[in-house]
């Protein structure tokens, strides 16, 4: 049985705003059909008469009837196209900006144990697939019904017995052989989605690796890792196309079949008069035509099965609770930007090893305090705590002396910004991806925010200055220079703290000592509070405090 709670249901109650549209859609399709049932049953007649050598005017009427149904089913076909398509196509943008609203409380820290290729394999091939949902599961469903319902309908006025051929012939190729089908494919059709997902993430993580892989002569085991992947996808693809081949394969032999059932059955009846003649050559065409409502039905359930596999890994996703939520009523945004953090202790999972416990650091307005601490030793964890990425799970962080969780998210970061070791660039220009902090910023101010990132000489050096693009995920420039404009990035955003997460890694020892003087400096002249995470020894000069972390405490400094 399937309930309120199905994946499938639960995906298809997202689209309900374009409901209308995709009925319409399915009706046209099925009008579609029925016209093209009606020119075939019209022409079997037509071509009968024909053969009796009758008066023309005795032919009008069908020859009228041909005319009608295949310039109908033409228009109604090209109708059915526009009208689904764009249904479909709204109704899965509608379903994409709803899972992305979901997905985006998630990210980053409610996605742990999720590759990268397989969290785009879910949002865009999984999301993908879901059209077919709409296009050639449902709606040939539909269209089936109710053109095969006319079809039978339409014979059993004229022959009873042809009424019930053709009615267990739609049933066996409509009903049995997709049912079949699905049943024999079923486990292939479940492996397929995560094998797709799965040759994804190797290729990405592959092509993100490349050049390590290269370097360290392992990238043939890198190719051998992509081929067993594809293999594996293949072999699932193999299953699911044998299945469909057979189940058409099956719906052409009962149409067959049919045909010569109804021709069976009608023939006694013409000669005992209980038929007319010419209306045989009718049935037997009807019988063949009907078959165009069911011949999409095995390819629908392994869509519908597909599209259920698609759903089920999507909801997985978004079903996920979020690490971080807003309070209902969250107090006014800060003033300030003093920030404690008491008692804190953290743990990736529930079985997993204490990250943190019970750390206490502060972090006055203003100043500027270095955390070291090896690789490892929850640094990071800290940085994510700072901008609400993540919840202690015991202890609080707070801002201006209220705990952080009381705050809204939004205005938490309007506050304390991150720059991370491993900020995302998008392929566009220098300038467009400096202004995600502050969309409206102009050149002046971002030539400004890149100077006290120690990037603007680089920029300027540029050809094409800020227009200049950066690449696929930054692959046009390099390790440092990322990181300058990521820094640029928030400085835009006007913080009172920034929290600057391993800035001087890709950077060779001397470059990183100026680079951090040079920041350090002009936050200071800015009055701009930063929390300096580094693995590095700091000169004390720059720092108004030092903190090290040691088995997830605060062992000495502080500001």
């Amino acid at each position: 049985m399937i309930g309120a709670d199905d994946p499938l249901v639960r995906i298809t109650r997202l689209a309900r705003p374009h409901a209308g549209r995709l009925a319409l859609g399915t009706l046209l399709g099925a009008l579609a059909i029925a016209a093209s049932i009606g020119l075939m049953a019209t022409s079997g007649y037509l071509i009968s008469r024909a053969a009796e050598h009758p008066p023309i005017l005795e032919l009008g009427v069908a020859i009228v009837g041909v005319r009608f149904f295949g310039i109908s089913r033409g228009v109604l076909r090209y109708l059915e196209r526009v009208v689904s398509h764009d249904a479909a196509l709204r109704a899965v943008a509608t379903l994409r900006v709803k899972l992305f609203v979901r997905l985006e409380p998630l990210v980053p820290g409610g996605l742990v144990g999720l590759r990268t290729g397989d969290l785009l394999g879910r949002f865009v091939a999984d999301v993908d697939s879901l059209q077919g949902l709409y296009l050639r599961a449902v709606s040939p469903l539909v269209m089936g019904a109710i053109a095969g319902a006319i079809a039978i309908a339409i014979a059993m006025i004229a022959l009873p017995a042809a009424g019930v051929v053709i009615a267990v012939a739609l049933v066996l190729a409509g009903v049995v052989v997709p049912i079949a089908g699905s049943a024999f494919s079923r486990r292939a059709i479940r492996r397929e989605a995560p094998a797709r997902a799965a040759l994804t993430a190797e290729l990405l993580d592959a092509l993100a690796a490349a050049p390590e892989l290269v370097a360290y002569g392992v990238s043939a085991d890198a190719a051998a890792s992509i081929e067993a992947a594809d293999r594996k996808l293949a072999r699932e693809r193999r299953r699911t196309a044998l299945v469909a081949a057979a189940s058409e394969a099956s719906v052409t032999l009962l149409a067959g079949l049919a045909v010569v059932a109804v021709i069976f059955v009608s023939t006694p009846a013409v000669r005992s008069g209980t038929l007319d003649g010419v209306l045989l050559g009718m049935l037997a065409l009807l019988a063949l035509a009907s078959f165009e409502a069911v011949r999409a039905l095995p390819a629908a359930a392994e869509q519908l099965a597909v599209s259920g596999s698609a759903a089920r890994r999507v909801l997985e996703l978004t079903d996920r609770d979020a690490p971080v939520r807003d309070p209902e009523v969250p107090c006014p945004p800060p003033a300030t930007g003093d920030v404690s953090l008491r008692g804190v202790g953290m743990r990736y999972g529930q079985e997993g090893p204490p990250v943190l416990a019970g750390l206490d650091l502060d972090l006055p307005a203003g100043a500027i305090v270095a955390l070291l601490g090896p690789s490892g030793s929850g640094k990071s964890t800290i940085a994510s705590l700072l901008v609400r990425f993540r919840d202690p799970d015991q202890g609080t962080v707070m801002l201006d002396g209220r705990d952080l969780r009381d705050y809204a998210q939004e205005d938490v970061r309007r506050v304390i910004g991150l720059a991370g070791q491993d900020a995302h660039l998008f392929p566009t220009s220098i300038r467009e991806n400096l202004r995600i902090a502050r969309p409206a910023a102009t050149d002046a101010e971002l030539a400004d925010a890149l100077r006290r990132a120690c990037g603007w000489d680089w920029v300027a050096s540029l050809p094409d200055g800020l227009d200049t693009l950066v690449g696929e995920d930054g692959s046009r420039v390099s390790g440092g220079q990322r990181q300058r404009l990521a820094l640029a990035r928030a400085f835009l955003a006007n913080v009172r703290l920034l929290v600057l997460d391993e800035p001087d890694a890709h950077l060779d020892e001397e470059t990183a000592d100026a680079l951090i003087h040079e920041l350090l400096t002009s936050a200071r002249e800015a009055g701009l509070g930063v929390l300096l995470i580094t693995h590095r020894p700091v000169d004390r000069n720059l720092v108004d405090g030092i903190a090290t972390l040691h088995e997830g405490r605060v062992s000495s400094g502080g500001a």
